[in-house]
C-alpha cells in the first residue's frame, strides 16, 4: 500500500510538474510571440508628438496657434522639482526602483481587488502610461495589458529614467486638448510651469488618471478631492510640510480655460497665414509642428493695433453715447459677476456693472471682481445717464486711468508695407477679431475717393504733354448717363470752381472737377490700361467711366497701399507678402518667399522688382503729394515736422468712407475706416483717417533719419507764372519754382493778362460734345 502511495504521488508530481512546464511553455511562447510583434520603442527617440501649427513675427513673437492638440514641449530641468514630486508621489512612487513594471503595486492592486471586489487604481506605472499613451489604446483588455507591461519592459531597458519622465510630462493626455503638463499649465492657469503655485501644480499632476471627471473647470469638488490627494502623497513622502499643505488643500480650486496668450496681436494676419499654410501643405499642418514667420514687425503691429483702437473710439466719442449695454436686475453683486463672464470681450473693452454713480465718478464692478472708479474727465464726454446695474464698457487709456466707452459700430482697417519688398509690416482687418473675423484690409473693396487721383495724375504725366504746372479749367461740367438717362454735374467738396487751377494745386486741394476733366482730357481707356500698372484691373477696381476720378472703384487697402509703394520705391511694382518662411519642428525650412525688391536694396538671392513708371514720374508725384501734408487737405500731419512725408486724404460721396494713405521711402500706411453696411460717417478722411496714420507714423518713424526718394536726373526746376503755368514774364515778380520732367518745360511766357475760362460742357456716351476746357 505504501508502495501503491509512492507510485501515486510521483505519478502526480510529474503530472503537475508537467502542466507546470506546460504552462510556462504556453507562456513562454505567447510572450516571445508578443514581444516579436512588439513596436520598436527605441523609435521613441524619432517619434514626433502632433504638435500645433504656430504663427510668429518677423522677430520670433508668438502671435497664433492652430491645431486640435495644444502642446509645449519642455525639458525636464525646466520642469519645477514640485511638480515632479507631484508626479511621482502620486502616480509610480517607486519610479527609480523598479523595472519599467512594479511588482508590488500589482500585488497590493490585486490584494485590495480580492478584498473588496472592487477594481483599484495606482498599478500602471508611468513607464506603462508612456507606452499606453505613444503606443496602444486604450481598450481594457488582457492582451492590451500585456502588451503594455511587456512594452514597458522594453522601454526601461532601452531609455534612461529620466528620459522616460521628461516624455511622460510632454506627452500625457490632461483634459481640454491639453496634452502635456506645460500646455496643461497653460490652458487651466494661463501660466508658465515655473508660475504655478503649490495647489496647481498638484492639481495638474493628479489630472492624468481621470482627466475628464476630475477636470477642475467642470468639476470643481471632484478636482479638489483629486488635487488634495495629491498634496496628502506629497506631505506623506516628506516633499512638502504641514504647513505648506495646509495652506494649499484650503486654496479654491480657481482654474478657468485660457486660450495661449500670443505675444503680439495680430489675430488677422494669424488667419492669413493659416489659410495659407493649410492651402499649400494640407490639414497635416496642424499638427506637424509648423512654424510660420511672417513678415509682421512686432513693435509696428503693436503701434498699429493702438492707433486704430484710438482712432475708432475717438470717432465714436465723437458721435455720442448710445447708453448702457443691459441692465442687470439683481441686487447680488456675485450674481453680476457671473452675468457679466458671459459678455463677450471686444479689444480691450471690458464689461463692467454700474454700482453708484454721482456727477464726478462713476464706481463699477468687473468680472474678477475689482471695483474701479471712473472719473467724470473720463466719462463727461457721454453724458451718461446710468444707474446701478446697468453694463457699460470700460478701458484703460495711456494713463491707467479707466475709461467710459462703448463697442463701437464704425470699423476700421490698417495695412503697413515695406515700399522696398512688399512686405506686411503691419495689418488690422477690424476693430476686434472676437467680434468680426471679417477681413478689412483684404476682403472686399470700397470706393477709395480722393486717395485714387494721385493714380490718374500719374497718367497725366506719363504723357509728356502735361505736367504739374498744367492748368485745367475748374469749371462746371455736366455728363449725361445714356443709361440711366440722368445728368451728373459734379462739383468741389466746398461746392465752389475755381476757374483755371494747376495740376499741382488741384492735387493738394483735392479737386474734384480739375481731375474729372483731366480724365477726360487723357482719355479713359488710356487710363484704365495705364492703371493695370498699380496692379488696378477690372471693372469692380477700375470702372471705365468719369467717375473713376473720384475713386469709385472699389479696392481693398492692402491693394491701395501697393498702389502708394510704387511712388515711394521711385517707380517699380511690387507684390504684397506677409509669409516669410515656413519650418518643421526642427527647423527645416519647408517654405521661403523671395519677392522681388527695388534695384537699390542689395539683395542677390531676390529678384528684381520691375519699374512700371518711370523714376520722374515718382518723384513729381511725391513731390505733390508733400505738399499735400504741408499745405493741403492732410495739412494737420504737418506737425510731425518731417519732410519726408507724403500722402493723400480720400472721402467718398456721402462721406461714407474716410482714408489717408501715407508714406516715406521705408514704409507705406493706408488707414479706412466706415461701416460695414455702408452709411455716411459725417466726417472725412483728414477727420477720422488721418489721425490714426499720424498716431502710427509719429511712433514708427521715432528716432529714424528722413528717408525720401533721391532726386533723379531728367528733373528740372523752372520758374513759372502761378496763374498760367506758362513761363514768367520779363521781370515778373510773382513767378514761382516748379519741378518738369525733361521735355515738359513750358516754351511760351504767360501773357499779360488771362482771361479766365468758364463754362459747362455736356458729354454722351463717353464722347465729348463740348470743348471741356
Amino acid at each position: 500500500m505504501l508502495k501503491s502511495l509512492r507510485k501515486v504521488l510521483k505519478s502526480s508530481s510529474l503530472s503537475l510538474m508537467s502542466l507546470i512546464l506546460s504552462g510556462l511553455i504556453v507562456i513562454g511562447g505567447i510572450y516571445f510571440y508578443m514581444a516579436i510583434h512588439l513596436p520598436d520603442v527605441s523609435q521613441l527617440k524619432e517619434m514626433s508628438m502632433q504638435l500645433p501649427l504656430r504663427i510668429f513675427t518677423s522677430d520670433g513673437k508668438l502671435i497664433g496657434e492652430f491645431g486640435e492638440k495644444k502642446r509645449i514641449p519642455v525639458t525636464l530641468d525646466q520642469v519645477p522639482k514640485l511638480v515632479i514630486y507631484a508626479i511621482l508621489d502620486t502616480e509610480d512612487q517607486r519610479f527609480y526602483e523598479h523595472r519599467g513594471v512594479d511588482f508590488i503595486s500589482i500585488l497590493r492592486a490585486g490584494k485590495v481587488v480580492l478584498a473588496s471586489g472592487k477594481r483599484s487604481q495606482g498599478a500602471s506605472t508611468i513607464t506603462m502610461q508612456v507606452a499606453r499613451n505613444f503606443f496602444l489604446n486604450r481598450e481594457k483588455t488582457i492582451s492590451r495589458k500585456l502588451n503594455e507591461i511587456l512594452l514597458a519592459f522594453k522601454i526601461d531597458r532601452t531609455f534612461s529614467k529620466q528620459e522616460i519622465l521628461e516624455l511622460y510630462i510632454n506627452k500625457i493626455y490632461l483634459g481640454q486638448r491639453a496634452y502635456g503638463l506645460a500646455a496643461a499649465a497653460q490652458v487651466y492657469y494661463g501660466k508658465r510651469l515655473n508660475e504655478l503655485t503649490l495647489p496647481q501644480m498638484a492639481m495638474l499632476a493628479g489630472l492624468a488618471q481621470a482627466p475628464s471627471r476630475d477636470n477642475p473647470i467642470i468639476n470643481t469638488a471632484g478636482a479638489k478631492q483629486r488635487r488634495n490627494h495629491v498634496l496628502q502623497r506629497m506631505l506623506e513622502n516628506g516633499h512638502i510640510n504641514l504647513a505648506e499643505y495646509n495652506t494649499a488643500v484650503s486654496a479654491p480650486i480657481a482654474a478657468r480655460y485660457h486660450e495661449l496668450l500670443p505675444e503680439v496681436q495680430a489675430p488677422y494676419v494669424a488667419e492669413m497665414a493659416r489659410s495659407e499654410v493649410v492651402q499649400q501643405f494640407g490639414d497635416a499642418a496642424y499638427d506637424s509642428g509648423m512654424k510660420v514667420y511672417t513678415t509682421i514687425d512686432s513693435h509696428l503691429q503693436a503701434t498699429a493695433n493702438q492707433a486704430l483702437h484710438d482712432g475708432i473710439l475717438a470717432y465714436d466719442e465723437r458721435h455720442g453715447y448710445r447708453g448702457p449695454e443691459k441692465h442687470l436686475s439683481s441686487s447680488s453683486r456675485n450674481t453680476w459677476r457671473k452675468e457679466l463672464l458671459d459678455i463677450p470681450l471686444y479689444n480691450d473693452l471690458q464689461p463692467a456693472a454700474v454700482i453708484d454713480v454721482n456727477t464726478n465718478a462713476i464706481s463699477a464692478l468687473l468680472v474678477n471682481g475689482n471695483i474701479i472708479t471712473i472719473t467724470a474727465n473720463n466719462f463727461a464726454w457721454a453724458h451718461p445717464q446710468l444707474v446701478s446695474g446697468d453694463v457699460i464698457r470700460t478701458y484703460q487709456n495711456a494713463s491707467g486711468q479707466w475709461r467710459l466707452a462703448q463697442v463701437p459700430k464704425i470699423e476700421g482697417a490698417f495695412v503697413g508695407l515695406n515700399p522696398k519688398n512688399g512686405a506686411v509690416l503691419a495689418l488690422l482687418g477690424g476693430f476686434s477679431y472676437a467680434s468680426s473675423s471679417y477681413n478689412r484690409a483684404i476682403q472686399g473693396g470700397r470706393q477709395t475717393g480722393s486717395g485714387f487721383k494721385p493714380f490718374i495724375f500719374s497718367a497725366a504725366l506719363d504723357k509728356k504733354e502735361y505736367s504739374l504746372a498744367t492748368v485745367i479749367n475748374d469749371a462746371p461740367v455736366v455728363i449725361s448717363d445714356p443709361i440711366s438717362r440722368t445728368l451728373w454735374r459734379p462739383t468741389n467738396d466746398t461746392e465752389k470752381f475755381y476757374g483755371p487751377t494747376r495740376l499741382r494745386t488741384a492735387l493738394i486741394e483735392s479737386r474734384n472737377v480739375t481731375s474729372i476733366r483731366l480724365l477726360r482730357a487723357i482719355g479713359i481707356p488710356y487710363t484704365v490700361q495705364y492703371l493695370k500698372r498699380f496692379g488696378f484691373e477690372g471693372h469692380d477696381e477700375v470702372p471705365p467711366y468719369s467717375p473713376l476720378a473720384l475713386g469709385t472703384g472699389t479696392i481693398t487697402p492692402l491693394k491701395i497701399a501697393a498702389g502708394y509703394a510704387v511712388f515711394a520705391n521711385g517707380g517699380y511694382k511690387v507684390d504684397p507678402y506677409f509669409i516669410q518662411s515656413v519650418v518643421d519642428r526642427k527647423n527645416k525650412v519647408l517654405a521661403e518667399s523671395k519677392p522681388a525688391t527695388i534695384p537699390e536694396v542689395k539683395a542677390a538671392k531676390f529678384p528684381q522688382a520691375t519699374r512700371v513708371i518711370t523714376a520722374q514720374n515718382a518723384y513729381l508725384i511725391t513731390s505733390a503729394l508733400k505738399d499735400v501734408i504741408a499745405q493741403g487737405t492732410a495739412r494737420k500731419a504737418a506737425a510731425l515736422r518731417r519732410t519726408d512725408l507724403a500722402g493723400k486724404t480720400g472721402t467718398t460721396n456721402n462721406e461714407i468712407d474716410a482714408w489717408f494713405t501715407g508714406y516715406n521711402s521705408d514704409i507705406v500706411a493706408t488707414v479706412w475706416m466706415g461701416f460695414d453696411k455702408p452709411e455716411t460717417t459725417y466726417e472725412h478722411g483728414a477727420t477720422a483717417a488721418l489721425p490714426v496714420w499720424m498716431q502710427f507714423m509719429e511712433i514708427a518713424l521715432a528716432g529714424k533719419p528722413e528717408s525720401s526718394m533721391p532726386r533723379p536726373e531728367g528733373i528740372i526746376t523752372a520758374r513759372i507764372d502761378p496763374e498760367t503755368g506758362l513761363l514768367p514774364r520779363p521781370g515778373q515778380k510773382k513767378a514761382i519754382f516748379e519741378l518738369f520732367a525733361n521735355g515738359t518745360v513750358p516754351t511760351e511766357v504767360a501773357p499779360m493778362q488771362v482771361s479766365p475760362v468758364a463754362g459747362t460742357s455736356t458729354e454722351e456716351d463717353g464722347t465729348v460734345s463740348e470743348p471741356l476746357f
